[in-house]
């Protein structure tokens, strides 16, 4: 029987440009072992004594080099299952809003970006969790629905 575990955050990073979402959209290295050149949102692992919270902080930081102005839980959880690890996934889903018209810092772990349009971002995703968590975002998030303001989250 697989375990279920809780060891991975995603985060979409989105800004605005002329009052317009954009979507930040990551291209893994060529020569990283796992999904190399696939487009993502930023996604990494939940470090040992560390919440959700500030593993997806750190890595928002680590990935791009930023810090969000605004940051929100997204009211959905990415899961999956790892047949190597027999194991099912799931993965909480932040959203963070960052200054407009600035390029992220990128680590060795991704060599291009795009901002992009949501239909954009969603098109250059591999997976299907990853779409669903952009289009929860952008519907329940960035359109300023209630659902932003009961799930953002102080800094």
């Amino acid at each position: 029987m697989p375990n279920i575990v809780c060891s991975i955050i995603e985060v979409c990073l989105f800004s605005f440009e002329n009052k317009e979402p954009r979507y930040l959209m990551l291209r893994r290295s060529k020569e990283e072992p796992m999904y190399p050149d696939a487009w993502q949102i930023v996604t990494g692992s939940i470090e040992k004594n560390e919440t959700a919270v500030q593993g997806a902080l750190r890595e928002m930081k680590e990935e791009t080099g930023y810090a969000p102005q605004q940051f929100w839980v997204v009211p959905h959880m990415n899961t999956f299952y790892s047949p190597k690890q027999d194991l099912v996934h799931h993965t909480v889903v932040f959203a963070a809003q960052v200054p407009p018209r600035t390029d992220p810092v990128l680590s060795e772990e991704h060599y291009q970006f795009r901002w992009c349009t949501i239909d954009e971002a969603k098109a250059l995703c591999v997976w299907p969790g990853q779409i669903t968590a952009l289009q929860i975002v952008h519907d329940f998030i960035v359109s300023g629905r209630k659902t932003a303001a009961f799930s953002g989250i102080a800094l």
